[in-house]
């Protein structure tokens, strides 16, 4: 039987782990404090669908450290799915379209299906269905609104129309659903 101290230390357990689990992350001190539980967990597992897709292994060399300045560059943000449509990737400048950070993003879900409006969500998973199973043929295109912060929709009226191209590459060989991923 489980007493009421036995419990506790199982609870403090649980939360130096997920201390721990906090610490790994690689986002700033900021963002780390003042993340949730919650908020952790749905950025351990992007890290780890991350890390499955793109193992260390396979990274190409290091190079000049370019990345934020190129997404300040684009009109929109990177998105990286997972065949199942799983967030796997999305850059940060994801705040600048959304009004959303990375990880208020995750808080909706950890599909693309859930931070897109209801009404398109069946016909983009019929899309990506198709797109999947030929990687780097098919290139999928959809407009649909996005969640967006409450302040972003007080603001526009609404949420954002975004329009997403992207395609399946297999990331690795011999090609299957766990080494192709949907790259926006």
């Amino acid at each position: 039987r489980s007493t009421k101290s036995a419990s506790k230390a199982r609870r403090d357990q649980i939360n130096v782990e997920l201390q721990e689990l906090r610490s790994l992350l690689p986002i700033s001190m900021r963002e780390k404090e003042r993340l949730s539980y919650l908020h952790t967990m749905a950025l351990v597992c992007l890290q780890l669908r991350g890390a499955q897709l793109f193992p260390p292994e396979l990274a190409p060399p290091a190079g000049p450290a370019l990345g934020t300045e190129l997404l300040s560059l684009l009109p929109g943000f990177l998105l990286v799915l997972s065949a199942d449509g799983k967030l796997v990737y999305i850059s940060e400048n994801v705040a600048q379209v959304l009004g959303l950070s990375m990880v208020e993003l995750l808080a909706q879900g950890d599909t693309v299906f859930d931070i897109l409006d209801g009404q398109t969500r069946e016909e983009v998973h019929k899309k990506l269905l198709l797109a999947r199973n030929e990687p780097g043929r098919a290139e999928v295109t959809f407009v649909s609104e996005m969640r967006t912060s409450k302040a972003f929709r007080l603001q526009h009226g609404g949420n954002r129309a975004v329009a997403v191209r992207g395609r399946f590459t297999a990331l690795r060989w011999p090609a299957s659903l766990s080494t192709s991923a949907f790259l926006a």
